[in-house]
């Protein structure tokens, strides 16, 4: 009562306060501090490797190139450590491992959450924190430990003064739905509402958005006779029409979008916002995954680069602003499964460029230089005219 009654007799003092703007802000657009997103356009540090560049250097390769959001897979403190000051976005996760006894007990993600998160705040810019991942169609019991593990999570936060800064998410792998071809036809299984329904229900009262991990790579890989592999790469092509909406997809991204945002409206959740926590191309494959190389990669990771800093929304949900993480920062050498596992980086081991689309790498790169011919930026009329200034210029001077 004492703040209100200073309020209205001197409400500039008040005002002048950095603490209560401060606050004032927090409570008049918690909506959109709550999203852990910069822009448009993240990556995930994965780190399964024994090879890759130092948490430090990590931090200047992603300063040199201007990517202000990252997802890890856990809490690793000398990560954490490293993004001091950096300004650089953090989605940390709570590994799968956890969820269970983090569901029954709140005190457990309560001491989780102070020793892994609170101690970086406010200098490491940690955001958000994924409660597990792809948790939902696999493992039962964890699949049932994933609502009470969110919201003891969330608890925590609000004890801790958090929960407006930090957001509670957990994304999901395309397994989740039933159908999304066309994407008028999106539907999440029924066999996962029982996990799926509390899940939205708690997420749409927090206010955070429906992650999920979309990957037209995977989608061409295991149907390359059905899908054109250009609809899969932004390249141009026939597309598709949705009979129901009548709207024309040309690629498949936004498709698998689309798809989600229907998925949600179904189940009421009209104006939960989609954001891709995954997705991105392999270089390289065994011989049976179909389309994993260098070229569609580049092509892929290039052309979604263009697509995330239109900052436009759907066909579907034209209003709200596509954003998503690439998968993945570096080549892991350390995953298990098929050789594309290892393969999806946009940076090899050494932190030189994998390919080139635009960004540099913390060493130089063959690939840069053939990539660029391949792009076409070089030889440009200027380039010309330049190498025939530079060719009369030596010719004159062996005259």
């Amino acid at each position: 009562m004492e703040c209100a009654s200073s309020f209205i007799v001197n409400p500039f003092k008040i005002m002048a306060s950095s603490s209560f703007i401060f606050l004032w802000f927090i409570l008049l657009f918690n909506a959109s501090i709550a999203h852990a997103f910069t822009g448009t356009y993240g990556v995930n540090y994965g780190r399964v490797s024994d090879n890759i560049p130092s948490p430090e250097d990590v931090v200047k390769l992603l300063r040199t190139n201007k990517i202000k959001n990252i997802r890890i897979y856990d809490a690793d403190h000398r990560v954490l450590n490293a993004f001091k000051g950096s300004g650089i976005e953090i989605n940390v996760c709570l590994p799968n491992e956890l969820l269970k006894d983090m569901s029954m007990n709140e005190a457990l993600a309560l001491e989780w959450i102070k020793l892994n998160v609170q101690p970086f705040l406010p200098d490491t810019s940690i955001r958000g924190i994924a409660v597990g991942n792809e948790i939902l169609g696999g493992d039962i019991e964890i699949s049932e430990a994933l609502v009470p593990a969110c919201k003891n999570v969330y608890r925590a936060l609000k004890r801790l003064q958090l929960a407006d800064l930090i957001e509670v998410s957990s994304p999901h792998s395309e397994t989740v739905f039933n159908s999304t071809y066309p994407p008028s036809a999106g539907a999440f299984k029924e066999s996962l509402m029982p996990y799926l329904g509390p899940l939205l229900h708690f997420f749409n009262q927090i206010g955070s958005p429906f992650y999920i991990n979309a990957y037209p790579f995977l989608a061409y890989k295991f149907d390359p006779i059905t899908i054109n592999v250009n609809y899969a790469l932004f390249q141009p092509n026939a597309g598709i029409d949705d009979p129901k909406t009548k709207l024309h997809y040309d690629n498949m991204f936004d498709a698998m979008v689309d798809a989600s945002y229907v998925a949600l409206e179904k189940l009421g959740y009209k104006k939960m916002p989609v954001i891709v926590s995954e997705t991105g191309w392999a270089s390289k494959g065994d011989d049976n995954e179909a389309g994993a190389n260098v070229k569609n990669a580049r092509t892929y990771n290039f052309n979604l680069h263009k697509r995330l800093m239109l900052k436009k929304g759907t066909l579907y949900r034209p209003k709200m602003v596509v954003k998503g993480y690439v998968f993945a920062l570096f080549n892991e050498n350390l995953k298990p499964g098929p050789t594309s596992e290892r393969n999806f980086g946009l940076f090899n081991h050494d932190g030189s460029i994998a390919y080139d689309i635009g960004f540099k790498g913390l060493v130089p790169s063959s690939a840069s230089s053939k990539d660029s011919v391949l792009r076409g930026q070089y030889w440009s009329s200027k380039s010309l005219v330049l190498v025939a200034c530079v060719t009369i210029l030596l010719l004159f001077t062996e005259l």
